[in-house]
């Protein structure tokens, strides 16, 4: 079930309805107990926050990276190009750029100081 239609659904049971029909539930249904109600409308809260977590993200983000594109980026870092530029102009996160460069073997993994020597 895609977020969108999640929404749908959450919004119709949160407002006391039948998300199929729209109408509205009897009035002895558990979806109208103010424990159910607040429940439901938390969850409504935390899908709207996921899908504007969603819509927010880069076009590319998640998508696989082909042969030119792990090209041309590592020409722009050669080129001294700024990862934030190079992140927008691939339509994805900064920290997928380094990601990809450390794949690549092109920058060092950053290592922590928690991690053993």
């Amino acid at each position: 079930m895609e977020i969108q239609e999640a929404l749908q659904v959450m919004r119709a049971l949160a407002g006391g309805n039948d998300p199929e029909t729209s109408q509205p539930v009897a009035t002895d249904s558990i979806l109208l107990r103010p424990q159910i109600v607040r429940a439901l409308n938390r969850a409504l809260s935390a899908l709207v926050q996921q899908d504007e977590r969603q819509r927010a993200k880069p076009a590319n983000a998640g998508r696989l990276w082909s042969n030119e594109e792990d090209t041309k980026v590592c020409e722009e870092v050669k080129q001294g190009i700024d990862f934030h530029e190079i992140a927008r102009s691939h339509n994805r996160t900064v920290g997928s750029i380094v990601a990809r460069l450390v794949k690549l073997g092109k920058i060092a993994p950053k290592t922590s100081p928690n991690q053993a020597a």
